[in-house]
């Protein structure tokens, strides 16, 4: 037998656009979701974010993608149908969908509440479901998932601005609180002001820690300053100011993606300090060791975060007023934002209004 067409998959029509191979290139496409089973939740997609990563997956550059590939793991929208055994949602509530939609449910991992942790998560989009068919995203019309990774979003948060918070709010909140830099007291550092950055300064403002961002770019030092609250600015490139800020930092949430040196970095850090890895560079960093053993110091690393404490993030972006600072585009735009993604020409995400401008 012939497999069957993307669009007769399964029963429920949808459309969304989708990289056909290695050039990335965006353009529409016909497919098709699963019937909303007893714990699914279906809704309308409204928003989606562009992650970084939806770039490096629609080019291959990490050698996991299949074609064609719909990104998007930054979803948020309205409930249209829930299933029969569906306990947390009803039909118009305002929901999201980040980085993942399956885990084995019975791991170590899966038991404490860390599905991003789990051998068997399943991503967004390009992956193998449950049922043996790829997973698509939400540069799509609709969306349906079981209903243990679904959030909600409070009625008070802006569905645009909180669509990044799924993907890049919870990837700089979940170290935050895990390694304990979520006190009044605490000095953190952030590296990169982008789309994780931009948004780990506004967490760590809203748990009163004090915070230093430190860039390339001295261009971006009014804006961490008087727009995103940041105490102080450092640039990495300017010799003296790191020297001067030598031992000063309890922890550093490093977001960029570039190979770049981290030993400055350590160099930042309190005895027993903690650097923490959220960004992807492609090629592995070098790591002095010297540093480390005589400061007692910690490099680690931190991958989004499981749904109770996805959920826990969204909740605390509402009662704190925290969104992500965005650019809405329609979706045929979506080729341009990449390349302009691609040159970091963006202040800081990019969410494709979907509900509006999705036309088939």
């Amino acid at each position: 037998m012939a497999a069957k067409s993307h669009e007769e998959e399964h029963p429920n029509k949808a459309f969304g656009w989708a990289a056909r191979d290695q050039s990335g290139v965006l353009s529409p496409f016909q497919f098709s979701r699963r019937v909303t089973g007893e714990k699914d939740v279906a809704f309308k997609v409204l928003f989606c974010g562009i992650c970084h990563s939806d770039l490096h997956m629609a080019k291959n550059e990490w050698g996991t993608s299949t074609y064609p590939l719909v990104p998007g793991h930054e979803i948020v929208g309205q409930v249209t149908e829930v299933g029969s055994k569906v306990e947390k949602f009803k039909v118009g509530d305002k929901v999201g969908v980040g980085c993942l939609v399956g885990s084995c449910h019975s791991c170590d991992s899966c038991s404490n509440n860390l599905e991003n942790y789990c051998p068997e998560l399943i991503l967004t989009y390009s992956a193998k479901y449950h049922d043996g068919t790829i997973t698509y995203g939400g540069y799509s019309d609709i969306m349906v998932a079981d209903e243990h990774f679904i959030v909600r979003i409070p009625d008070n948060l802006p569905l645009d601005g909180a669509a990044p918070l799924l993907c890049a709010g919870i990837t700089v909140y979940s170290p935050l609180r895990f390694f304990d830099l979520d006190k009044p007291g605490i000095h953190v550092g952030v590296v990169g002001l982008g789309g994780l950055g931009h948004v780990a300064v506004k967490f760590a403002k809203a748990m009163g820690v004090k915070v230093t961002v430190i860039s390339t770019s001295p261009s971006k030092k009014q804006e961490a300053l008087e727009h995103l609250g940041a105490d102080s600015f450092l640039v990495s490139r300017d010799q003296d100011g790191m020297q001067a800020a030598v031992g000063t930092m309890d922890g550093i949430i490093d977001t960029v993606s570039a190979t770049h040196p981290i030993s400055p970095l350590i160099g930042l850090l309190k005895t027993r300090g903690k650097l923490v890895l959220v960004g992807a560079p492609a090629k592995p960093l070098e790591l002095p060791v010297f540093p480390l053993l005589l400061g007692g110091k910690v490099v680690g690393g931190s991958g989004i975060g499981g749904m109770k404490e996805t959920q826990e993030m969204i909740d605390f972006a509402a009662k704190n007023n925290i969104t992500a600072d965005i650019e809405v585009i329609s979706m045929d735009y979506v080729n341009t934002a990449m390349e302009r993604l691609l040159k970091g020409d963006v202040r800081y995400r990019f969410v494709i209004d979907i509900g509006n401008t999705l036309k088939i």
